[in-house]
């Protein structure tokens, strides 16, 4: 080191004589006015010749240390030991500059014109030429001589130029690549570019070793992060209970990494060595989560803030160590679709008004999305809390986004029509009930198995149905359950037959009584209500679509409406009560009542003969009728009157003005029912009108060139995407129309997930963690998308 600190203070005074000294002009007459000396410094023999072989081994011996040195990032490159022209190497890490001229500078030396041959540089690698000074140089001397020797005309300022001596056996480039400085130049320059070829300097194997083991590095964690991936997107635990060496279960984590260390050598070596960090505690892997989890939000937030409108929905549970988490979701439209993406689960402390509502704006707030102009709708469920109209959560909210219109979970409402429904018709609520004592009495492990053997007797080769517990919250779900026993009802009756014969007991005394309940009226019932049943279910399946729009909502409430008021026809309860006597014969049920006393005449007619009597009727006419009004008809009643009421005009008020964007609608682009709509998110009124002009041309003209007309507001936008900027405001409205909510479905969905993530065995994870898992759970599908050499770097810009 003290050698190299000496060699740059030689190269400091050199610079520093040669500026004072170096004469004003041009190169080119420099090397005019120089040329004599020249030309008498090229006679002598004994250029060259005064250096030893310590000198070079000195020069060996600096250079090697001053490549040691050279590890560093901020060193500049080595510069010549010899100035020159400023269009010639500086350095000996640029190549020999040799450029291929037409016609070189010719000067008249003796008798004739002579110049610079570019044929030279084959015969003489080591010159470079300078346009400048029209003169050579040696690439060697002047990068690769030792220090504190005296230059030659090759290295000088100036340069070699006397071309009539150029090719002199005793002189010119000959003597020069004879004397022994060249020579001791040449063979170090050699061995550079042999060290350089191979990559056997010390910096270069240095930074081999180094990039070696960076890549080694990024391997390992990537191999952490796809193992964590894998296990969380399977919904699979990561930690055992013991991840101790001695433990014969560490958990699917461990086990699956020392399963990988077995074919991948690199894993192997960073879990045996004592000297390496291995990244497998549990902060390592909250890391490694919080990682992967933050790149899926980071693609759904800027997937919200391209679509740049969006609606929230929300909605909480209980998880299994008793703790509310709200589950808040994005709906939002993207490169032509509606996307519902799960964003956060959030522990709520208080579940008041003010303590929901301030976690709903921390959520959006910490992920950088604006709200107070782009959230146009939100979503819940019909707790007052959420829905209060004054001082609801809903409420709270609208107050700082004046935009985002309240939309009570009509899969909610209808839910509740079911049960208000149910709750209004005595005879129904007791048919229910009816049947949850069924299925507890056939969920008895002998009567369980006993159904079992009954059902394959009576139904060979065909699957055996398990009767459903009733739901209290999804009464949707309950059409499942009136579905099994429509179809095993022989075989449930003769289940309870066959226990009242064992005379056992208690098990006897209540088969008994329920086979008493298993009447005509009870027929009825459940052919009824599958029939109603269905036609919701079928409706609340839809509600709960991820692309469904409220216009089509509207149409599909509408559909139910219709179907129900079909249902009033008196040939459809003609058919309805043939498959109710069809039933009552398959399980030999009494289809008349049982016979009344006749009533006995009057004395005065003892004379007399009646031959009929005025509306006299068949007892199963009067059966068929007294069901048909006293339960077919309250029951369609009942579900019409609470469809209008819980989809009433006011609740549907938006949906009306999205209906002008839906192409199946009578009111498709009508500027009377899209403009009102229109105004509530402040859309300019003047250009859409303007807009919707041209834009009905366009759409005619596309649909008479063979174009198939859209079908929803969704395709309507899809469409509308290459001419957006033309028509920014229809689009806009569009955009708006299909982000707000239908329903609270995709909540209830993640907790499904919830559930499979934190389980009984997992109920201590933190709340961090459980909502990392639950991103990458439910978001999977981006999840198993993610670049894992994105992930390596931000996980290196985190440590």
């Amino acid at each position: 080191m003290k050698r190299k600190k000496d060699i740059m203070s030689f190269f400091q005074r050199k610079d520093k004589v040669d500026s004072e000294t170096e004469p004003n002009g041009s190169g080119v007459e420099r090397a005019r006015e120089s040329r004599e000396p020249a030309e008498r410094e090229q006679e002598e023999l004994s250029i060259g010749e005064t250096e030893s072989e310590g000198i070079l081994e000195e020069e060996s011996e600096t250079d090697g240390e001053t490549e040691a040195e050279s590890n560093t990032p901020t060193e500049e490159p080595r510069v010549s030991t010899s100035s020159g022209p400023s269009d010639i190497s500086k350095s000996r890490e640029e190549p020999p500059v040799q450029p291929m001229m037409n016609l070189y500078p010719r000067t008249l030396m003796g008798d004739r014109r002579r110049s610079f041959k570019a044929a030279w540089y084959h015969i003489h690698p080591w010159l470079e030429y300078s346009k400048q000074s029209d003169s050579v140089f040696c690439y060697a001397c002047r990068h690769f001589s030792p220090p504190k020797v005296s230059e030659t005309v090759f290295d000088s300022k100036l340069g070699f130029n006397n071309w009539k001596k150029a090719t002199y056996k005793q002189g010119g480039f000959a003597i020069h690549a004879r004397s022994e400085r060249h020579k001791q130049a040449m063979i170090t320059w050699r061995d550079y570019q042999k060290a350089v070829k191979s990559n056997a300097t010390l910096v270069n194997a240095l930074n081999k070793e180094h990039n070696k083991q960076v890549q080694e590095n990024r391997d390992y964690i990537k191999t952490i992060g796809e193992i964590l991936l894998l296990t969380a997107t399977q919904n699979n635990a990561q930690r055992g209970h013991d991840e101790s060496a001695e433990s014969d279960n560490k958990g699917n984590f461990m086990a699956i990494l020392e399963t990988i260390a077995k074919h991948d050598k690199t894993v192997q070596k960073r879990l045996t060595s004592i000297h390496n960090a291995k990244y497998t505690s549990k902060g390592i892997q909250n890391e490694v989560l919080s990682c992967l989890a933050d790149m899926v939000r980071t693609k759904i937030i800027e997937e919200v803030k391209d679509s740049e409108v969006y609606s929230i929905m929300a909605d909480e549970t209980k998880d299994v160590k008793k703790k509310e988490q709200i589950s808040l979701v994005l709906r939002y439209y993207f490169s032509g679709a509606v996307h519902e993406s799960f964003l956060h689960f959030e522990s709520a402390d208080r579940l008041d008004v003010a303590g929901l509502t301030d976690k709903i704006i921390h959520i959006l707030e910490s992920h950088g999305l604006e709200y107070k102009n782009n959230l146009v709708g939100q979503a819940y469920d019909g707790a007052s809390v959420m829905s209060g109209k004054h001082s609801g959560v809903q409420a709270r909210i609208k107050e700082q986004a004046k935009h985002a219109f309240y939309i009570h979970c009509n899969a909610h409402c209808l839910n509740l029509v079911l049960v208000d429904t149910v709750k209004a018709i005595p005879e129904v609520g007791e048919f229910f009930s009816l049947l949850e004592r069924l299925y507890v009495f056939t969920s008895g492990s002998y009567v369980h198995q006993k159904r079992l053997g009954i059902q394959k007797e009576m139904y060979p080769g065909a699957p055996a149905r398990e009767l459903q517990r009733l739901s209290d919250t999804r009464w949707t779900c309950r059409y499942m359950a009136l579905h099994t026993i429509m179809d095993r009802l022989p075989a449930i009756k003769r289940v309870l037959q066959d226990i009242v014969q064992e005379h056992s007991g208690d098990r006897s005394v209540e088969a008994r009584g329920l086979l008493a309940q298993i009447d005509l009226q009870l027929i009825v019932c459940l052919v009824t209500l599958h029939k109603g049943f269905g036609e919701a279910t079928f409706l609340s399946d839809m509600l709960q679509s991820s692309s469904l729009d409220l216009s089509k909502a509207v149409d599909l409430v509408e559909v139910l409406v219709q179907t129900l008021n079909d249902y009033r026809d008196e040939s459809f309860f003609d058919d309805l009560w043939n498959e109710v006597l069809n039933t009552a014969e398959q399980c030999d049920t009494a289809i008349q009542p049982p016979a009344k006393r006749p009533k006995k005449l009057s004395s005065q007619f003892n004379a007399d003969w009646a031959l009929s009597t005025v509306g006299q009727r068949s007892d199963s006419e009067r059966v068929k009728d007294s069901f048909r009004t006293t339960l077919f008809y309250p029951l369609l009643d009942q579900m019409l009157n609470e469809l209008n009421r819980r989809f009433s005009s006011k609740n549907c008020e938006i949906m009306t003005g999205i209906q002008a964007l839906n192409p199946t609608s009578d009111v498709f682009l009508k500027e009377k029912s899209l403009f009102p709509f229109a105004r509530m998110y402040e859309s300019n009124i003047e250009d859409l009108g303007h807009e919707l002009h041209q834009f009905r041309r366009i759409l005619e003209r596309k649909i008479q060139s063979g174009m198939q007309k859209p079908s929803s507001v969704v395709e309507l936008a899809l469409f509308i995407i290459p001419y957006k900027d033309v028509f920014f405001e229809l689009f806009k409205v569009c955009k708006i129309a299909v982000s707000i909510p239908v329903s609270t479905a995709s909540c209830e969905r993640s907790f499904s997930a919830l559930k499979l993530v934190k389980t009984y065995l997992r109920s201590t994870m933190s709340d961090d963690r459980l909502s990392n898992l639950g991103v990458l759970s439910i978001e999977s599908r981006r999840a198993k998308a993610l670049n894992l050499d994105e992930f390596a770097d931000l996980f290196a810009k985190k440590h």
